[in-house]
């Protein structure tokens, strides 16, 4: 038990030492938990998607991706060029996606090539080729648009005609994906499942395959959830007091931590009766006991009137949850393809992966282009909830905000995930919010905790490549003492 306690003490030792700071900050900032609620959950809708976009490049072994600022600056671009051409509202922010998609890939191909050439340096590959690529965004907004194409459009150029301003007001595509209603999300999924069931049963049909209800690849989960989402769609055309919130695009703070209370509750219970039954796994899960503990001590919290109270004033957009969400899944997902195992191998050892007939090189340049597009996606998420597109600095921060936020998650150069990407941004952006309310009522000026929160996110960057650097040497080492002692 104290090896356990040791062990957990020291993996989890960056996370610890975030959350004691961040308990700290909270006591000494004076925030009413109003105000820190509601603005970490807007931080957490913006910025958890990036932060995610990095987490395919670390299971394929090419480390922390300075590179996802290049997919920040394919998304500015289209973002640029879709308001240009007249886009706006929701189908503005998806013509944005849709642009950036090609110009993320190409970049993402790039960059991918570049690191092939550079095995084992590609972090250092990516901080120089974001400034590199910088070079040529700053070139392209400052001079080509305006001075060789010529641009007459007061909203996006400067008095002289020639660069584009600093400062780009988005419009109607303010805010557009967190103002999509809950009433919109469950008719449009209705028709998006009753679309890939009929699909699937075409399909089936023209394969000549047998259509079974139940088993791996049976149409009973399809259809279990067509059949809700069907009644969803039915009760929503009528009028009841008790389904006005459908019409809503934000979901009260208090609902939404306890309904994900339940469903991460109700979904450990299932795999805790799975394994209690499945004969490959004697025992019991004591793992997941452990998270129903925490799940209940977290919805007993929400009672707390100080904490009710807080969260009852945090409208969470619901869209842009379900997007962070869907990503999750997905990534939880294709870890498990064929694909994703093969980028696992390569993360944890090249020479086995070749040895196995794994193309390395392709596979690589594929987890870049993934985390480049992801990323060209999260920084719309971003844009579109400032409502803001700062030109020529938005996107070079992304990349550093990012990082530090996996890291204190508890994530590695070499090992990071899903609840690393939550955690740390949780973490990192309270100390964001708290740092400067803490700085006045501390040393009576805000500045200090803007010091304090950029050395922060450069010292945990600093200190994980540190120790990369260290374990690297000490392997290395190992391994010619064997090789000596043989």
């Amino acid at each position: 038990m104290n090896n356990k306690v040791r062990d957990f003490l020291f993996e989890n030792k960056v996370v610890l030492l975030f959350l004691s700071i961040t308990l700290f900050a909270f006591w000494a900032s004076g925030l009413s938990t109003v105000v820190f609620f509601s603005e970490l959950f807007t931080r957490f809708g913006r910025n958890t998607f990036m932060v995610l976009a990095l987490l395919i490049p670390v299971i394929a072994g090419l480390g922390l991706n300075f590179g996802i600022v290049v997919g920040a600056m394919a998304a500015q671009i289209s973002m640029f060029l879709v308001i240009l051409w007249g886009g706006d509202g929701v189908s503005g922010i998806f013509s944005v996606a849709l642009l950036a998609t090609p110009i993320a890939i190409v970049l993402g191909y790039l960059v991918g090539r570049l690191f092939n050439s550079m095995k084992g340096s590609e972090m250092i590959g990516g901080m120089v080729t974001s400034l590199f690529a910088d070079g040529f965004y700053q070139f392209l907004f400052l001079f080509v648009f305006g001075g060789i194409i010529p641009i007459a459009y007061a909203r996006l150029m400067t008095s002289t005609g020639v660069g584009v301003l600093n400062a780009i007001d988005l419009g109607d595509m303010r805010q557009a994906l967190d103002n999509i209603s809950m009433f919109h999300i469950l008719n449009v999924s209705f028709f998006v499942m009753l679309a890939f069931v009929a699909l699937l049963l075409i399909y089936r049909l023209v394969k000549k395959q047998p259509i079974k209800m139940f088993g791996p690849t049976g149409l009973i989960k399809p259809l279990v959830i067509l059949g809700f989402l069907l009644i969803g769609y039915i009760l929503t055309w009528t009028v009841t007091p008790f389904l006005l919130f459908t019409y809503e695009n934000r979901l009260n703070g208090v609902y939404a931590s306890r309904l994900v209370a339940i469903i991460i509750s109700a979904v450990q219970i299932y795999h805790i009766i799975r394994d209690i039954r499945d004969e490959k796994r004697p025992g019991l899960p004591i793992k997941r006991f452990v998270i129903l503990g925490l799940v209940a001590v977290g919805f007993l919290v929400t009672l707390l009137p100080e904490i009710s109270n807080g969260l009852a004033h945090v409208r969470i957009p619901v869209f842009t949850y379900m997007i962070i969400g869907g990503l999750c899944l997905f990534i939880k997902w294709f870890i498990n393809t064929r694909l994703g195992q093969n980028m696992r191998t390569i993360g944890q050892d090249r020479n086995v992966a070749t040895a196995a007939g794994i193309n390395v090189d392709r596979t690589r340049i594929i987890a870049m282009i993934m985390s480049t597009v992801l990323a060209a996606y999260g920084q719309i998420i971003i844009i579109q909830s400032f409502g803001v597109m700062t030109t020529y600095g938005a996107h070079m921060n992304v990349g550093l905000y990012a990082i530090a936020a996996l890291l204190v998650g508890g994530a590695t150069v070499t090992r990071a995930s899903v609840k690393h990407a939550i955690i740390g941004v949780l973490l990192f952006h309270s100390l964001f919010i708290l740092a400067p309310a803490a700085s006045t009522n501390l040393m009576g000026a805000a500045l200090f905790g803007e010091y304090f929160r950029v050395f922060a996110a450069n010292a945990v960057i600093a200190l994980a490549l540190i120790m990369h650097a260290w374990k690297r040497v000490k392997k290395r080492k190992n391994e010619k003492a064997k090789a000596t002692a043989a």
